[in-house]
């Protein structure tokens, strides 16, 4: 866990105040990634941050991560003027999102917005898909998640202001036939939301899933930046603030009313 700092300067959002809230946010370990925009967006907004990455993964990618970024996203949301704090967490391992509230609830108190944004992707299509390939994206994108909404309705003490907010990837709106198992999982994300939703509602927890549509996190080749720009209405791909936006309003007492959704923010893609 990194060390909590004190006598911030703060720079705030107003707009949405999440001043007293307490967010955990999964899968934080790139600045280039939609994680770290959600991070600064919610401490701009006054909220204390708890993250998680999880740097074997990263290193499996293309992109990979530097070893030093995921605690630097929290020293920049620590000049916010709010408390961020996080840890090393390997969600495939199902006794981990216990540890992670654990951790968090110690640290900073109740959490009340949940952000499910890591995953497991890998290129999966039919010829090669495995057992141990469907598994592998099951522990994390389906179970981990679940785990981590479970420990959140548990400790969660009710009233209104609670927030689970996952994402999809669109696989309800076209085809990636080489990302079967990552697809498989996503859309059971999306089919869990409604549900969930209405079990958590006496509690005053809104759920609800973004799909971002493509998003330039740095892994797109410049031919596909070109390519999906132009093919996209409004001209652009997405970016990870565009997410970090609507996590933003979804989690602030903007969207309370709104629960049970898959948003589709794709710039009209």
């Amino acid at each position: 866990m990194t060390c909590d700092h004190s006598d911030p300067s703060p720079i705030r959002n107003t707009q949405y105040d999440l001043s007293g809230r307490i967010a955990l946010v999964t899968g934080v370990s790139r600045r280039a990634g939609i994680g770290a925009a959600i991070v600064a967006r919610l401490a701009a907004a006054g909220a204390d941050i708890f993250t998680t990455w999880w740097r074997p993964y990263d290193a499996t990618m293309p992109w990979g991560s530097q070893d030093e970024e995921a605690e630097g996203i929290l020293t920049d949301a620590h000049g916010l003027g709010v408390r961020a704090l996080g840890m090393e967490a390997d969600l495939s391992d199902p006794n981990v999102p216990a540890r992670i509230f654990d951790e968090a609830e110690a640290a900073l108190g109740q959490v009340s917005i949940l952000v499910n944004n890591a995953t497991h992707s890998e290129h999966t299509p039919i010829e090669t898909l495995t057992a141990a390939d469907l598994d592998a994206h099951y522990a994390v994108n389906l179970r981990g998640t679940a785990l981590l909404c479970a420990e959140f309705v548990r400790r969660y003490s009710g009233g209104p202001g609670g927030r689970i907010i996952s994402f999809s990837s669109g696989q309800a709106v076209g085809p990636m036939p080489g990302e079967l198992a990552y697809i498989a999982t996503k859309g059971a994300i999306e089919a869990i939301t409604l549900s969930l939703s209405v079990a958590v509602a006496g509690k005053g927890i809104t759920v609800n899933a973004i799909d971002p549509g493509i998003t330039d996190t740095g892994w797109i080749s410049p031919e596909q930046q070109v390519e999906w720009a132009q093919e996209n209405p409004i001209g652009r791909l997405g970016t990870p603030d565009d997410a970090a936006r609507l996590v933003r309003f979804l989690a602030s007492d903007e969207g309370e009313w709104i629960t049970g959704q898959v948003i589709h923010s794709r710039g009209g893609r």
